[in-house]
């Protein structure tokens, strides 16, 4: 019998994540096994499985598996094996082709099913609960598709227990544009946590002191005296034209649709109105329209690290930033690499409102890795937007 031995608590990386594989602690389907590009430095990609189900409106099973909740609020379902479209508004309910066999807690250390048919089996032993948290990977929050992971009996999107055992669900919205969505296509991600350990302020501090995790818009490192933190690093948005003179974009109304599978493949300016620089340093926003923007400062994640953008609440509900995203070790280069821009998705809700150059948008959220992945963001995994300013999809044209 072989060990996997979690020692330290923090964000599993990719080499322990592949042994979890094969320990049969994340499962694929027979027809459709775990492929070696679903492997990110901190996480795996979840894959969309063959059936779509069109639902009344979005829900949480709480005392319920997640398909007694479907079958009280189906319209129809429909395969998306060969491809089908999904309409902007409407909810959407497609089993993934993942599975998950988590321990039930840090104290039992059973023998585990493996996915080779000649291993004596493999044991898992850990000193913290192995817990899990799923986030909509980068384009889909790019391409205003609104995405949340469902397990079963569960009070709370995105996050699994301790000791789940069973089917990922995941609710699909598409907002601005018609998708085309296929069998494999892959909206989200997943992170396995050893322990639940974030970084403090200080500690944030301490780090960017020594190794810079933020920096200007130049490059330079952001002085200690102007950097936010408050359970987290802050990050604001910048209104100050790039080389093209192009501030941000904002999503275009009853467009065609856009098929996941085609990348580099769309005009701009046939899905996105561009926003331009002006003399004014604000900008208001319309009710319920799309934007685009990127951040202020340029950040980095050095290789212990694992960081996660979350959204940034106004206190007034009006304002709603960011859809939530990991951002993997390696993101934003070495120090020498001067970081990379943050794209931030924002959405008025109700009433018109008024952004500011440098406002406040989102917050940095930063946990350890357990120990330093084998790979990391950029180049050496095709990683789609290193080193990026303004950046939209990767389904729209350079």
């Amino acid at each position: 019998m072989r060990d996997i031995a979690l020692r330290t608590k923090g964000i599993l990386p990719v080499q322990k994540l592949k042994e979890l594989v094969a320990a049969g602690i994340i499962t694929g389907k027979e027809d459709h096994p775990i492929e070696e590009d679903q492997f990110q430095p901190n996480s795996i990609d979840l894959r969309l499985g063959k059936k779509a189900f069109r639902v009344r409106s979005s829900f949480l099973p709480e005392n319920e598996s997640v398909n007694q909740k479907i079958n009280k609020l189906l319209q129809y379902s429909f395969s998306i094996e060969n491809g089908a479209v999904l309409e902007p508004n409407c909810v959407y309910i497609i089993p993934l082709l993942e599975s998950l066999n988590l321990p039930e807690n840090h104290y039992t250390t059973g023998k585990m099913k493996s996915s080779s048919p000649d291993s004596e089996g493999v044991r898992l032993i850990s000193n913290e609960n192995l817990t899990a948290k799923a986030n909509p990977k980068s384009t889909t929050g790019r391409l205003d598709i609104f995405t949340r992971v469902i397990t079963d009996y569960s009070h709370r999107f995105e996050e699994i227990e301790p000791g789940y055992k069973g089917q990922l669900y995941l609710e699909v919205v598409p907002k601005s544009f018609p998708i085309r969505v296929r069998t494999g296509n892959r909206l989200n991600q997943l992170r396995f946590r050893h322990g639940f350990q974030v970084l403090s302020d200080e500690e944030l501090l301490r780090i960017h002191g020594a190794d810079p995790l933020l920096f200007t818009s130049d490059g330079t490192p952001l002085p200690m005296d102007k950097v936010k933190v408050n359970n987290g690093l802050f990050m604001s948005v910048n209104l100050q034209a790039e080389a093209d003179n192009i501030l941000g974009y904002k999503a275009k109304k009853h467009r065609d649709l856009i098929d996941l599978d085609q990348i580099n493949h769309y005009e701009v300016s046939d899905f996105w109105e561009p926003i331009y620089a002006t003399s004014e340093d604000h900008l208001i926003l319309e009710p319920e329209a799309f934007y685009i923007f990127a951040s202020r400062e340029r950040c980095r994640i050095p290789q212990h690290l694992a960081a996660e953008m979350i959204a940034y609440d106004t206190g007034s509900g009006e304002l709603r930033t960011h859809y939530a995203g990991f951002f993997d070790s390696g993101f934003g280069g070495t120090v020498s690499d001067k970081g990379a821009r943050a794209v931030l998705e924002v959405r008025s809700h109700d009433v018109p409102f008024l952004i500011e150059d440098g406002q406040t948008f989102c917050s940095m959220r930063f946990e350890p890795n357990m120990e330093n992945p084998d790979i990391v963001y950029g180049s050496s995994i095709k990683s789609n937007y290193q080193g990026q300013g303004l950046k939209l999809g990767k389904h729209f044209k350079e």
